[in-house]
């Protein structure tokens, strides 16, 4: 009984109940933890399991949260409307401006909060200068690393107080399960574990689900390089095109952040934005137009995917938000799978023919 009591307290390691660890759970999260460099991590039902997870774990009401002007469409959606219920404020600005960020916190921020890569717009967060910045003011700097994975970018050693992941993209990499994971101190991820998964979300991973995130990160070190390497030379074609106004890719010299790309990541990643000329139904016809490309929210796939943020992922944002977020109407977004780029070009090419 004492030794059941301490176990549900925290207070002693073991197993009692699958939602609060088993042994499959334990084999992913000491493995994602060695990745990315972290005492400790703990899986989740989702990628949105993971971040509200964190999230609750380190805010309390009366907090203040400095967040990326552009990120995934459900965390923005749990900041700007689900916050305020619990009287947390939320404030979404561009962190690229270091001095506007320094001047924007407040006694009680708490978090800032970001993207190693930002969804969709493909806006590198400088790591180290968001956590000196956390630093000087008693805050955590959470990085959602999805984009990258812990292949290309391990924020944590940059700096960073915790990561967190869609493991549902990269890591998995197949497009079979959906996970998520929090990675960081072994003093943060054990309250993860006792209030934001146990008492807050309850987001749990199946075990099975467990087993085949486990079989997915055996790949991850042959997969992404493959993935990178194929979306260079995509985006290279891309830039060519007179039907495109801005390719938007680590890896190419036009790239206005491609110094900081050099400095924080390995590879230039596998994600493409690009910005059609024709605006909203541009590039609605085009995406619909595409035959080796799956039209599909996702990323990370050994397929190729491919989708129209406004119409799709932030199809719920006002012409104000996805404005202030930096998503237009005619911007594509790109996940560059592990088929013959050839292919994947040629595909391109009679989908432009067709706008």
């Amino acid at each position: 009984a004492d030794e059941g009591a301490k176990r549900f307290k925290g207070e002693e390691k073991g197993y009692i109940y699958t939602r609060l660890g088993n042994p499959n759970f334990a084999a992913v999260e000491q493995k994602i933890a060695l990745l990315e460099g972290g005492e400790a991590a703990a899986v989740a039902a989702s990628g949105m399991g993971a971040i509200a997870s964190a999230l609750w774990t380190a805010l309390s009401s009366g907090d203040h949260v400095i967040a990326a002007q552009s990120l995934y469409g459900c965390t923005h959606a749990l900041m700007n409307h689900q916050f305020p219920r619990f009287d947390i404020k939320a404030d979404f600005m561009d962190l690229t401006d270091l001095d506007a960020v320094r001047a924007a916190m407040k006694p009680n921020t708490r978090l800032i909060y970001c993207e190693s890569i930002a969804y969709p717009t493909m806006v590198i967060a400088d790591i180290p200068e968001l956590a000196k910045i956390a630093n000087e003011n008693n805050a955590m700097l959470i990085v959602d690393n999805t984009y990258c994975s812990p292949m290309i970018t391990r924020p944590l050693e940059l700096g960073a107080h915790a990561v967190v992941h869609s493991a549902t993209k990269y890591l998995n990499g197949h497009g079979d399960v959906i996970a998520g994971v929090v990675v960081g101190s072994e003093e943060f991820i054990n309250r993860v574990k006792m209030e934001g998964l146990k008492d807050i979300t309850g987001a749990t991973l199946s075990p099975f689900d467990s087993f085949l995130l486990l079989r997915g990160m055996k790949t991850l070190h042959l997969r992404v390089p493959r993935h990178c390497e194929s979306a260079l030379e995509v985006a290279r074609f891309l830039e060519g095109r007179p039907e495109v106004a801005e390719v938007r890719y680590p890896g190419l010299d036009s790239f206005p952040q491609k110094e900081l790309a050099k400095k924080q990541m390995e590879f230039f990643g596998a994600m493409i934005a690009m910005e059609l000329k024709g605006g909203y139904e541009a590039g609605k016809k085009f995406i619909e137009s595409t035959k080796l490309w799956t039209l599909a929210v996702s990323l990370g796939d050994a397929e190729s995917l491919i989708q129209h943020p406004a119409s799709m992922t932030h199809s719920a944002l006002t012409d104000e938000e996805l404005a202030a977020a930096g998503i237009s109407k005619g911007l594509i977004r790109m996940s560059v799978g592990l088929e013959d780029p050839e292919d994947l070009i040629e595909d391109m090419k009679k989908a432009f023919e067709a706008i």
